[in-house]
């Protein structure tokens, strides 16, 4: 009996809290719906999982950005080593960008060079949630900056910009920010119908003209070069996009696409995400800050999806009635890519019972919401770094 007192007191049941519990049940959810109901499942089972383990009273699995390393050079903790080697240095999410960027087609964009408005309009949600976080609920500028940058709907943004500006709020942040992006297709549709008529959900969109080989090469080289020079701090998260989509559209490095797009960035995305679970221990994770930023996640996903509507109405006011935007697609402005376009597509097929269908059209706004919630990022960093 001795023997089994002393191993029990060595254990980790003994050192369980009611907050590690609570946190059991919100990994297990966060995977739950990951699975059932295919919420952003490549990032929301790592997190849940890393939450899980963060949990685990001895195991030494859990991160803290105020972590100091052990006396005589000894190893850090598997995931805190993660944490200070891939968050910590700013390398991840500017990886994830490479792969992004080998992944994406800016076609739609270059085709209708117009949308690339609508994306700078979606990036709205950001600053009116970082205002209301500092001066209506008092954070500090630089968590405030952290927690709007939800609203532009890009996960490694937002975690570049979180673990740099407030990593102390990188748990609640992230989950935030990848709960809304799945949530997408239940928050932008009340929105939608609220902001747009019925006629106007019903036009119909012309053909976009063809883009040349050379416009697509040259379209990453010039953002690159421009966005760098205009906002330096958003160079790493372009820089890194930018290459990806130049090692796409080259024509001649296909293997380094292929690599980029596929095992670079699912390395990259499984570490990414186990280790920002891995920060939300109980203690950290079951505070009031939590709830005050899911409540402003939702608030910036709504504004930002309002300022690409809006602005596409406006614009509607002075171009000719040929040319016409449907401002459903300014919805797809937020950087959540494809799921913003799919989202305006099934929207908008569903309201006219399918004679317009604008999926190739938003996709123009959605890409250009990546780029916009990197500048956006990097506006924050310029003034609040």
């Amino acid at each position: 009996m001795e023997t089994l007192s002393i191993l029990f007191n060595e254990s980790g049941f003994r050192g369980l809290m009611w907050s590690n519990l609570v946190m059991f049940v919100v990994g297990g959810l966060l995977i739950y719906l990951a699975i059932r109901k295919n919420y952003e499942p490549l990032l929301l089972i790592p997190i849940g999982f890393g939450a899980l383990l963060a949990n685990l009273p001895g195991a030494l699995l859990a991160v803290s950005d105020s972590h100091v390393p052990a006396a005589g050079g000894s190893a850090p903790p598997l995931l805190q080593l993660v944490y200070d080697a891939g968050i910590r240095t700013e390398f991840l999410p500017p990886v994830i960008f490479l792969g992004v960027g080998a992944l994406t087609d800016f076609r739609p964009l270059l085709s209708r060079p117009i949308t690339f408005l609508l994306g700078a309009a979606a990036q709205l949600g950001v600053f009116v949630a970082a205002m209301g976080a500092n001066q209506l609920l008092g954070f500090a500028p630089r968590e405030a900056a952290a927690i709007g940058i939800i609203g532009g709907a890009d996960g490694p943004t937002t975690i570049y910009l979180t673990s740099i500006l407030a990593p102390h709020l990188l748990g609640p942040v992230a989950v935030a920010a990848y709960s809304y992006m799945s949530l997408v297709p239940i928050i932008q549709p009340p929105v939608l119908r609220l902001l747009t008529t019925r006629a106007e959900r019903a036009i119909d969109m012309p053909q976009a003209r063809p883009v040349s080989q050379a416009a697509v090469i040259a379209f990453p080289i010039a953002t690159a070069g421009v966005a760098a020079l205009a906002v330096p701090s958003s160079g790493p998260l372009v820089g890194m996009l930018m290459f990806g989509n130049l090692l796409r559209e080259s024509g001649v490095t296909e293997r380094l696409s292929r690599a980029a797009g596929g095992t670079i960035i699912d390395v990259a995305t499984i570490f990414l995400g186990i280790t920002i679970g891995a920060t939300m221990d109980g203690p950290s994770f079951l505070q009031t800050q939590t709830l005050s930023i899911l409540v402003l996640g939702a608030v910036a996903f709504a504004f930002s999806t309002a300022g690409g509507v809006l602005l596409a109405k406006a614009l509607n006011v002075v171009l000719p009635r040929s040319r016409r935007l449907n401002p459903c697609i300014g919805a797809a402005g937020v950087s959540a890519v494809p799921m913003a376009s799919r989202v305006v597509q099934d929207f908008v097929s569903g309201e006219t019972n399918g004679r317009v269908n604008p999926l190739m059209a938003a996709m123009g706004p959605n890409v250009a919401g990546v780029i916009g919630s990197a500048v956006a990022a990097g506006v924050f960093l310029a003034l609040l770094r």
